[in-house]
Protein backbone atom coordinates (compact mmCIF):
# COMPACT_ATOMS: atom_id res chain seq x y z
CA UNK A 1 0.00 0.00 0.00
CA UNK A 2 2.93 2.22 0.47
CA UNK A 3 3.14 3.64 -3.51
CA UNK A 4 -0.74 3.95 -3.58
CA UNK A 5 -1.82 7.40 -2.51
CA UNK A 6 -4.99 8.24 -0.13
CA UNK A 7 -6.28 11.44 -1.26
CA UNK A 8 -7.60 14.56 1.07
CA UNK A 9 -10.59 15.86 1.22
CA UNK A 10 -9.10 18.54 -0.75
CA UNK A 11 -7.35 16.71 -3.18
CA UNK A 12 -10.71 14.45 -3.86
CA UNK A 13 -12.59 18.21 -4.22
CA UNK A 14 -10.69 18.91 -7.15
CA UNK A 15 -10.70 15.80 -8.91
CA UNK A 16 -14.35 15.76 -8.61
CA UNK A 17 -14.13 19.15 -10.69
CA UNK A 18 -11.50 17.28 -12.98
CA UNK A 19 -13.65 14.79 -13.41
CA UNK A 20 -16.65 17.04 -14.26
CA UNK A 21 -14.64 18.37 -16.88
CA UNK A 22 -13.73 14.99 -17.98
CA UNK A 23 -17.07 13.80 -18.22
CA UNK A 24 -18.53 16.48 -19.76
CA UNK A 25 -15.71 16.60 -22.44
CA UNK A 26 -16.70 13.08 -22.95
CA UNK A 27 -20.15 13.78 -23.80
CA UNK A 28 -19.24 16.34 -26.42
CA UNK A 29 -17.59 13.46 -28.13
CA UNK A 30 -20.25 10.99 -28.03
CA UNK A 31 -22.71 13.95 -29.69
CA UNK A 32 -20.81 14.63 -32.51
CA UNK A 33 -20.14 10.84 -33.15
CA UNK A 34 -21.72 10.50 -36.55
CA UNK A 35 -21.15 9.03 -40.14
CA UNK A 36 -19.56 12.38 -41.68
CA UNK A 37 -17.79 13.39 -39.15
CA UNK A 38 -13.83 12.77 -39.07
CA UNK A 39 -12.04 12.10 -36.11
CA UNK A 40 -9.85 15.04 -35.83
CA UNK A 41 -13.12 17.33 -35.80
CA UNK A 42 -14.38 15.31 -32.54
CA UNK A 43 -10.65 15.70 -30.87
CA UNK A 44 -10.65 19.84 -32.05
CA UNK A 45 -13.96 20.34 -30.32
CA UNK A 46 -13.19 18.16 -26.86
CA UNK A 47 -9.42 20.11 -27.20
CA UNK A 48 -10.94 23.35 -27.20
CA UNK A 49 -13.69 22.73 -24.42
CA UNK A 50 -10.93 21.03 -21.61
CA UNK A 51 -9.10 24.45 -22.36
CA UNK A 52 -11.92 26.48 -22.58
CA UNK A 53 -12.64 25.17 -19.16
CA UNK A 54 -9.39 26.18 -17.56
CA UNK A 55 -8.05 22.76 -18.03
CA UNK A 56 -5.36 20.59 -19.45
CA UNK A 57 -5.87 18.14 -21.99
CA UNK A 58 -4.19 15.51 -19.98
CA UNK A 59 -3.63 12.95 -22.93
CA UNK A 60 -2.04 16.13 -25.64
CA UNK A 61 2.02 14.93 -25.27
CA UNK A 62 1.36 12.53 -22.58
CA UNK A 63 4.75 9.85 -23.81
CA UNK A 64 4.47 11.80 -27.07
CA UNK A 65 0.41 11.07 -27.59
CA UNK A 66 -0.35 13.63 -30.56
CA UNK A 67 -3.67 14.41 -29.67
CA UNK A 68 -6.31 15.50 -26.99
CA UNK A 69 -8.73 12.17 -27.02
CA UNK A 70 -7.75 8.77 -27.58
CA UNK A 71 -10.71 7.30 -30.97
CA UNK A 72 -10.56 4.03 -31.64
CA UNK A 73 -13.50 2.89 -34.26
CA UNK A 74 -14.53 -1.04 -34.62
CA UNK A 75 -12.21 -3.63 -34.12
CA UNK A 76 -9.44 -0.78 -32.72
CA UNK A 77 -9.58 -1.00 -28.55
CA UNK A 78 -7.90 1.52 -27.43
CA UNK A 79 -5.58 4.68 -28.51
CA UNK A 80 -6.74 5.39 -31.67
CA UNK A 81 -5.21 8.18 -32.99
CA UNK A 82 -7.39 11.13 -34.46
CA UNK A 83 -7.15 12.06 -38.15
CA UNK A 84 -8.91 12.33 -41.40
CA UNK A 85 -10.57 9.34 -40.98
CA UNK A 86 -13.98 9.91 -41.37
CA UNK A 87 -16.65 7.75 -39.21
CA UNK A 88 -18.88 5.43 -41.41
CA UNK A 89 -22.81 4.49 -40.81
CA UNK A 90 -22.78 1.41 -38.19
CA UNK A 91 -19.35 2.31 -36.66
CA UNK A 92 -18.75 1.90 -33.02
CA UNK A 93 -16.32 4.39 -31.99
CA UNK A 94 -14.53 4.15 -28.60
CA UNK A 95 -14.02 8.07 -26.76
CA UNK A 96 -11.12 8.18 -24.11
CA UNK A 97 -10.04 11.50 -23.11
CA UNK A 98 -8.15 13.12 -19.73
CA UNK A 99 -8.59 16.26 -18.34
CA UNK A 100 -6.34 17.87 -15.79
CA UNK A 101 -7.54 20.38 -13.47
CA UNK A 102 -5.55 22.39 -10.85
CA UNK A 103 -2.92 19.66 -10.86
CA UNK A 104 -5.04 16.43 -11.39
CA UNK A 105 -6.84 14.10 -13.34
CA UNK A 106 -10.27 13.13 -14.77
CA UNK A 107 -10.32 9.57 -16.65
CA UNK A 108 -12.90 8.50 -18.62
CA UNK A 109 -14.31 6.43 -21.81
CA UNK A 110 -17.21 5.28 -23.86
CA UNK A 111 -18.20 3.47 -26.85
CA UNK A 112 -20.90 5.10 -29.20
CA UNK A 113 -22.53 3.89 -31.98
CA UNK A 114 -22.42 6.02 -35.40
CA UNK A 115 -25.89 5.55 -36.70
CA UNK A 116 -27.28 2.40 -36.45
CA UNK A 117 -25.23 -0.64 -35.50
CA UNK A 118 -25.77 -4.14 -35.94
CA UNK A 119 -27.28 -5.97 -33.00
CA UNK A 120 -23.71 -7.42 -32.26
CA UNK A 121 -22.16 -4.21 -31.87
CA UNK A 122 -24.90 -2.52 -29.79
CA UNK A 123 -24.62 -6.14 -27.45
CA UNK A 124 -20.81 -5.73 -27.00
CA UNK A 125 -21.12 -2.28 -25.94
CA UNK A 126 -24.13 -3.06 -23.28
CA UNK A 127 -22.33 -5.99 -22.16
CA UNK A 128 -19.21 -3.62 -21.66
CA UNK A 129 -20.47 -0.78 -19.77
CA UNK A 130 -22.58 -2.97 -17.36
CA UNK A 131 -19.04 -4.96 -16.87
CA UNK A 132 -18.21 -2.11 -15.34
CA UNK A 133 -21.04 -1.90 -13.16
CA UNK A 134 -20.62 -5.38 -12.11
CA UNK A 135 -17.23 -4.57 -11.09
CA UNK A 136 -17.54 -1.24 -9.07
CA UNK A 137 -20.13 -3.50 -6.85
CA UNK A 138 -17.33 -4.68 -5.36
CA UNK A 139 -15.21 -1.64 -5.13
CA UNK A 140 -15.89 -0.93 -1.20
CA UNK A 141 -13.41 -0.60 1.50
CA UNK A 142 -11.68 -3.72 2.54
CA UNK A 143 -12.38 -5.68 -0.41
CA UNK A 144 -9.71 -6.07 -2.87
CA UNK A 145 -8.35 -5.21 -6.72
CA UNK A 146 -8.92 -8.37 -7.68
CA UNK A 147 -12.60 -8.92 -6.57
CA UNK A 148 -12.91 -5.84 -8.97
CA UNK A 149 -10.99 -8.05 -11.56
CA UNK A 150 -12.84 -10.55 -11.34
CA UNK A 151 -16.44 -9.58 -11.40
CA UNK A 152 -15.83 -7.43 -14.66
CA UNK A 153 -14.02 -10.68 -15.94
CA UNK A 154 -17.00 -13.02 -15.16
CA UNK A 155 -19.66 -10.75 -16.30
CA UNK A 156 -17.93 -10.28 -19.93
CA UNK A 157 -17.56 -13.82 -20.39
CA UNK A 158 -20.88 -15.16 -19.15
CA UNK A 159 -21.98 -12.94 -21.73
CA UNK A 160 -20.01 -14.32 -24.50
CA UNK A 161 -17.33 -11.82 -24.95
CA UNK A 162 -13.97 -11.65 -23.76
CA UNK A 163 -11.40 -9.10 -21.53
CA UNK A 164 -8.31 -7.66 -22.82
CA UNK A 165 -5.10 -8.70 -20.67
CA UNK A 166 -2.32 -6.37 -22.01
CA UNK A 167 -4.01 -3.41 -20.81
CA UNK A 168 -5.41 -2.58 -17.34
CA UNK A 169 -7.13 0.00 -15.03
CA UNK A 170 -5.18 2.00 -12.95
CA UNK A 171 -4.73 5.01 -9.77
CA UNK A 172 -5.44 8.08 -10.66
CA UNK A 173 -4.04 11.86 -9.16
CA UNK A 174 -1.80 13.85 -10.03
CA UNK A 175 -0.79 12.04 -12.98
CA UNK A 176 -2.77 9.56 -15.22
CA UNK A 177 -1.43 6.49 -14.63
CA UNK A 178 -0.57 5.95 -10.29
CA UNK A 179 -0.58 2.72 -8.55
CA UNK A 180 -2.38 0.05 -8.34
CA UNK A 181 -3.17 -1.98 -11.66
CA UNK A 182 -6.51 -2.62 -11.68
CA UNK A 183 -6.78 -5.35 -14.05
CA UNK A 184 -10.28 -6.44 -16.00
CA UNK A 185 -9.40 -10.35 -15.21
CA UNK A 186 -8.58 -12.18 -12.19
CA UNK A 187 -9.34 -13.95 -9.35
CA UNK A 188 -11.11 -12.34 -6.26
CA UNK A 189 -9.54 -11.63 -2.64
CA UNK A 190 -6.04 -10.54 -4.78
CA UNK A 191 -4.47 -7.55 -4.88
CA UNK A 192 -4.23 -4.42 -2.80
CA UNK A 193 -7.21 -3.92 -0.32
CA UNK A 194 -8.98 -0.90 -1.39
CA UNK A 195 -9.14 1.90 1.29
CA UNK A 196 -11.48 5.45 1.48
CA UNK A 197 -9.92 8.20 -0.11
CA UNK A 198 -8.51 6.22 -3.15
CA UNK A 199 -9.06 7.04 -6.18
CA UNK A 200 -9.03 4.73 -9.33
CA UNK A 201 -9.87 4.03 -13.12
CA UNK A 202 -11.75 0.89 -13.67
CA UNK A 203 -11.51 0.50 -17.26
CA UNK A 204 -13.25 -2.59 -19.07
CA UNK A 205 -12.19 -3.33 -22.43
CA UNK A 206 -14.14 -5.76 -23.69
CA UNK A 207 -13.67 -8.07 -27.40
CA UNK A 208 -16.70 -9.40 -28.91
CA UNK A 209 -14.13 -12.00 -30.20
CA UNK A 210 -10.77 -13.47 -28.49
CA UNK A 211 -8.55 -11.31 -25.90
CA UNK A 212 -5.43 -10.79 -27.97
CA UNK A 213 -4.35 -7.67 -29.28
CA UNK A 214 -1.73 -5.95 -31.02
CA UNK A 215 0.41 -2.84 -32.06
CA UNK A 216 -0.32 -0.40 -34.92
CA UNK A 217 3.04 0.50 -36.60
CA UNK A 218 2.30 4.06 -35.48
CA UNK A 219 3.14 2.81 -31.71
CA UNK A 220 -0.44 3.17 -30.40
CA UNK A 221 -3.26 2.41 -31.90
CA UNK A 222 -4.40 -1.24 -30.29
CA UNK A 223 -6.06 -3.67 -32.84
CA UNK A 224 -8.01 -7.22 -31.86
CA UNK A 225 -6.01 -9.83 -33.58
CA UNK A 226 -8.80 -11.33 -34.86
CA UNK A 227 -10.45 -8.81 -35.85
CA UNK A 228 -13.05 -8.30 -33.56
CA UNK A 229 -15.44 -5.17 -32.69
CA UNK A 230 -14.05 -4.27 -29.38
CA UNK A 231 -15.57 -1.57 -26.43
CA UNK A 232 -14.24 0.41 -24.02
CA UNK A 233 -15.62 1.72 -20.98
CA UNK A 234 -14.11 3.30 -18.15
CA UNK A 235 -14.91 5.94 -15.22
CA UNK A 236 -12.47 7.44 -12.58
CA UNK A 237 -13.90 6.19 -9.10
CA UNK A 238 -13.36 7.18 -5.11
CA UNK A 239 -13.84 5.01 -2.69
CA UNK A 240 -15.71 5.94 0.25
CA UNK A 241 -17.24 4.49 3.51
CA UNK A 242 -19.72 3.26 1.39
CA UNK A 243 -20.38 3.01 -2.11
CA UNK A 244 -17.89 3.77 -5.02
CA UNK A 245 -18.61 7.79 -6.17
CA UNK A 246 -18.42 7.69 -9.78
CA UNK A 247 -16.05 11.06 -10.05
CA UNK A 248 -16.61 11.72 -13.99
CA UNK A 249 -20.57 11.14 -13.42
CA UNK A 250 -22.50 12.54 -16.02
CA UNK A 251 -26.07 12.12 -17.36
CA UNK A 252 -25.14 9.93 -20.36
CA UNK A 253 -23.67 7.43 -18.22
Amino acid sequence: MSNIIIKSPREIEIMRQAGRITAAARTIAREMVAPGVTTAQIDREVRRFIEKSGAVPTFLGYGGYPASVCLSINDEVIHGIPGPRVIQEGDIVSVDVGATWKGYVGDCAGTYIAGTASEAAKNLIAVTRQSFFEGIKQARAGNRIGDISHAVQTYAEQNGCSVVREYVGHGVGSVMHEAPEVPNFGRAGRGPTLVKGMTIAVEPMVNAGGWEVYVLKDGWTVKTADGSLSAHYENTILITDGEPEILTYAEDL
